[in-house]
């Protein structure tokens, strides 16, 4: 008897084991999930992950859908207690993907998004080699997995998004992709996103919010499409009440647009159900567009988020426009102090940080009536910014830097403006008187009569300034700067080719 009990449990075991067999299932209590982690409502995300743990033990999404909340939780607030408890989370879901069915075409994939989501996660705490060695890792995971499994679209949104990335490595990087064996085209990156974005297969349509959120960025930022990225926000009636990571984009970018009043709107409307993920991001976002604007709550903002941040990013940036508005108030002694915190606090990853650590070390302070001006100009206001400068020429100011600052600054606004050709003359002095100096208003004056003639389709003019501009060397926001000229030459070069020239 008691051999046959013992023979019944071994095959209870048995058929135990066959049965927990690891699956990468996308259900809809999956699906769901996953949908509310887009929405940065990463409370109830978790809570549909915990029931599907439960309900199928077995099913291997729930782990990938948590990388997604480390993902989101880490990339926005940045907290190095919180990346030390979660780092480890990396290699245990690693770990189980490899006991997955290698004949689902989530096998490679979920293994490709972990690598590329702490790629950028590795960047945002400052270790860039291992970064780099994560995105080869995807790279090269989504090429294979795409040989494999060329029906399954969702290759195409990682493949479409880091062909460009590789697309657009400066050249003081490039001894860095040569070596890892990274390859990238923009043009045939962007138009793998937009395939995949007009594809009405289920996986695609499944991806298709997270594809978006690529798309409009690189569109932005790469294509230089800035009108047609805002109109295709409105066009696809994005939520942006309902959906965060949505108004984090649409306000961001309306920001970086000099739409300061539509990005205000934008913040203001969102909801505020306590399931959302709590950054303080969205007070650096609202303190940037109220500078601008030049509202007194600006202030309140930015502080908030000096306080509260544990990140790094953007910290010298905030304490510099925090700083410029104790300076344009008067109280000389909160300005100095705030410059000082500028050289301790958060790091210089990032071209705007750089550029306020720059400004601190040299102990000078911006001309009020540029630096006002600026502040107009970044917002929209392009007329209030143009009667500030109105009836002044270079001559008005004493220092070098202040005169070519006042010709670049008058070329911005007539830029804005749409008058083409008062921008061009403005922004050629500010080249000339420029060009072998530090500041970056010669280089990014370069930058733009190359956007101007790209507008007006006179290509080779357009690729002759974005050519002058990558060969300036040694000035501020050099990487940034030489990134959005070579994404020019590569659309010109197409479209040179196109027109048969």
């Amino acid at each position: 008897m008691m051999k046959r009990i013992y023979s019944i449990l071994i095959l209870i075991c048995f058929f135990n084991a066959l049965s927990a067999e690891k699956v990468f299932d996308f259900n809809k209590e999956c699906q769901q999930a996953y949908q509310e982690i887009l929405k940065l409502k990463l409370q109830s995300g978790q809570q549909l992950i915990d029931l599907e743990k439960i309900k199928h033990p077995d099913n291997l999404i729930p782990h990938l859908l948590e990388n997604y909340i480390d993902f989101f939780l880490l990339f926005f607030n940045e907290d190095p207690e919180d990346y030390k408890k979660r780092v480890s989370n990396r290699d245990k879901r690693l770990a189980l993907f490899d006991d997955g069915p290698e004949n689902s075409p989530y096998y490679l994939f979920s293994a490709a998004t972990i690598h590329f989501q702490w790629a950028v996660i590795k960047i945002k705490f400052g270790h860039n080699w291992d970064a780099g060695w994560e995105f080869r890792r995807s790279f090269i995971q989504v090429k294979d997995n795409a040989k494999k499994f060329p029906l399954f679209l969702p290759n195409q949104m990682y493949r479409g998004a880091m062909q460009v990335a590789a697309g657009t490595i400066p050249d003081g990087y490039r001894w860095l992709s040569n070596m890892m064996g990274i390859r990238g085209s923009i043009q045939s990156g962007m138009k793998e996103l937009r395939t995949f974005l007009q594809s009405p297969d289920p996986s695609a349509v499944l991806y298709r919010n997270e594809a978006i959120f690529y798309y409009c960025y690189l569109s932005y930022y790469i294509e230089n499409d800035k009108k047609g990225v805002l109109d295709y926000v409105q066009s696809q009636k994005l939520d942006l009440v309902n959906n965060h990571l949505f108004a984090y984009l649409a306000a961001n970018l309306s920001t970086h647009n000099q739409q300061a009043e539509v990005a205000l709107d934008i913040l203001n409307k969102r909801s505020a159900e306590s399931s959302y993920i709590q950054t303080p991001v969205w007070d650096l976002e609202k303190g940037y567009i109220l500078l601008y604007k030049g509202s007194p709550e600006a202030l309140t903002h930015l502080e908030r988020f000096t306080a509260t941040f544990k990140g790094k990013f953007y910290m010298k940036d905030a304490l510099q426009k925090i700083s410029w508005i104790y300076y344009m108030k008067g109280d000389q002694v909160k300005a100095d102090l705030t410059r000082q915190l500028i050289l301790t606090k958060g790091n210089t990853d990032s071209e705007a940080d750089k550029q306020a650590q720059q400004e601190a070390n040299t102990k000078l302070w911006p001309n009020k009536l540029l630096l006002q001006a600026r502040l107009y100009n970044d917002g929209g206001y392009h007329r209030d910014a143009l009667r500030l400068l109105h009836g002044k020429s270079a001559s008005y100011f004493s220092r070098p830097e202040e005169k070519l600052e006042f010709n670049y600054r008058a070329g911005r606004i007539y830029d804005d403006l749409g008058r083409d050709s008062a921008a061009i003359n403005f922004y050629k002095m500010a080249w000339q008187e420029g060009k072998n100096r530090q500041e970056y208003f010669a280089a990014r004056a370069a930058l733009q009569i190359g956007f101007i003639y790209e507008k007006q389709k006179k290509y080779q003019a357009a690729l002759d300034w974005f050519v002058t501009c990558i060969a300036m060397k040694d000035h501020d926001y050099k990487n940034g700067i030489d990134q959005r000229a070579k994404a020019g030459i590569d659309r010109c070069g197409v479209a040179l080719k196109y027109d048969g020239k």
